[in-house]
């Protein structure tokens, strides 16, 4: 019996095993299928999101090719346009060496023809001194003859008469060559100066002592003076300026005679009217922030002008100078734009004249900065701006030219003949500045007054706005011989004496009239 139970439970065993294994053999079976079909969906998906990802990397590379490519376009274009603008440089620059080797010939020429005319005028003075030397000779053997006299005394009137003679031939010869060379340096100088001006194109700006401020509305004016006026008596306070408030529609106008000031309140009271806030404390606030962009705005203006003008290397402290001149004029024209029209006007007479052009430019852009130095520091403004480019480093032939450019010192270099020339020339161009009438009617007083002041003038004359005199003098007192010497004083007394633009011309004439009747 347990035997059976046995086999029994065996056999039972084997049909389980049996039924188990077979179970398991088709489990596998469908795990296997599954898996595989997983495995193929997988590979499809990897499939697709690799031919998606090349899809996308294939977009990048054609987005970053066509910008390198673009990018390339415009370095091949801003290079392309750089070479030639270096081009057109070098055909301004060939044009102006050919220019000056056309003036350097000609100048040869010039002074060949001056050596030549100087030995013909040698050749006539060995001349006519062999011819006097005879007449010498003749006029003694004739005074002998005659015994009216001694013979030492005839020969000092003989003498006497051949030395007035040649002092008369001699101031002819020396005026003659003088006048010509006059006329060979004043061609040249016209020719290098109207070069120069021909090149600038500067507008003349001249400075007003009112600035006007737009209003949205006319009901903004109330606020602006506020209650019993405490708003306006705050920023006039405050600015320096006055305000005035009127009946003009939709505009208040902001008056003084300091430009820089001005700026500042009319900067601040535009601020105020866009913030809508309006009151003695945002007036303090709103202006203490315009004081400080209007610093860093100077500056900014120093550095834009210097770059303008291809100068580099100055001292920061220079930027502030040169951005302050900004807000100041003289004689009613704007400095900054002076300064820049010299500035200008040097480097182009410094070109023709082959001369350093940085040099020139930065002589010319700083010679009025001793105008807007502090107000403690005393002297002449020429004084003043050298001592200021000396301390900041600026080079000795800068120092000079700033300084000499009012002839107050000795001028060291060309740069400081230009600088003055330049200085001239800006502040003399029609328009460029305002003179009261009285300062005119001085100005011309005193050219009378000086030529008048000589021995044997008769009368003198101030015509054509003051710049020509025109002395008659009495014919029994100046004689022909004296009149040079005497044209040359009075335009070195009036040199030395008074400050002009441009130039005065002197005019000396002596009239003699013989006076006869027929009966």
């Amino acid at each position: 019996m347990p035997t059976l139970w046995i086999i029994i439970l065996a056999g039972v065993a084997v049909v389980a095993f049996l039924v188990g294994f077979f179970l398991f053999q088709l489990i596998g079976t469908k795990r296997i299928a599954s898996t595989k079909m997983r495995a193929n969906e997988i590979l499809k998906q990897a499939q697709k999101e690799s031919e998606r990802t090349i899809k996308v990397a294939e977009v990048e590379v054609k987005e970053r090719w066509f910008k390198t490519k673009e990018k390339l376009e415009k370095e091949l274009a801003i290079d392309r346009r750089e070479l030639e603008k270096q081009a057109k440089k070098l055909s301004d620059r060939e044009t102006m060496l050919e220019r000056r080797g056309h003036y350097l010939t000609e100048r040869e020429r010039v002074m060949i023809r001056n050596e030549k005319y100087i030995a013909n005028l040698e050749k006539l003075l060995k001349t006519k001194t062999q011819r006097y030397d005879q007449l010498i000779e003749e006029e003694n053997r004739r005074l002998e003859k005659v015994s009216l006299i001694s013979k030492q005394k005839a020969k000092e009137e003989l003498m006497e008469n051949i030395r007035k003679q040649v002092d008369l031939e001699a101031v002819q010869i020396v005026k003659d060559i003088k006048e010509r060379a006059r006329e060979e340096g004043e061609r040249a100088a016209r020719e290098v100066i109207s070069q120069a001006i021909q090149k600038v194109s500067l507008s003349h700006w001249t400075e007003t002592t009112v600035s006007v401020v737009e209003l949205p509305t006319d009901e903004l004016k109330g606020r602006i003076i506020g209650r019993e006026g405490r708003n306006i008596r705050t920023f006039e306070t405050l600015t320096g300026v006055e305000v005035l408030v009127d009946d003009t529609p939709g505009a208040v106008i902001i008056s003084a005679f300091d430009p820089l000031r001005r700026e500042k309140a009319k900067l601040a009271l535009e601020r105020l009217i866009r913030d809508g806030r309006i009151h003695p404390a945002r007036i303090e606030e709103v202006y203490q922030e315009v004081e400080k962009d209007t610093i860093e705005h100077i500056k900014v203006v120093g550095e834009e002008t210097a770059a303008e003008l291809g100068i580099i290397g100055l001292h920061n402290e220079l930027y502030n100078y040169i951005g302050k001149m900004k807000y100041r004029s003289s004689y009613g024209q704007n400095l900054l734009q002076h300064s820049k029209e010299v500035a200008h006007l040097c480097v182009n007479m410094a070109v023709e004249l082959d001369l350093d052009a940085q040099l020139a430019a930065r002589a010319g852009l700083l010679h009025d900065i001793g105008k807007v130095a502090e107000v403690t520091i005393e002297g002449p403004h020429a004084e003043i701006g050298a001592r200021i480019a000396s301390q900041y480093g600026e080079d000795d032939v800068v120092v000079n030219a700033i300084a000499a450019h009012h002839e107050e010192v000795s001028m060291e270099s060309s740069y400081a003949f230009l600088v003055a020339a330049a200085d001239a020339i800006s502040g003399s161009r029609p328009g460029a500045r305002r003179e009261t009438l009285e300062a005119y009617l001085k100005r011309l007083e005193r050219l009378e007054d000086i030529a008048s002041s000589f021995e044997g003038v008769e009368k003198a004359y101030a015509i054509q706005a003051g710049r020509e005199v025109r002395v008659l003098v009495q014919p029994d007192v100046v004689s022909d011989l004296e009149m040079e010497g005497m044209s040359m004083k009075i335009a070195n007394q009036i040199q030395n004496e008074l400050k002009y633009p441009g130039y005065i011309k002197v005019v000396v004439i002596r009239e003699v009239r013989n006076v006869e009747y027929a009966k």
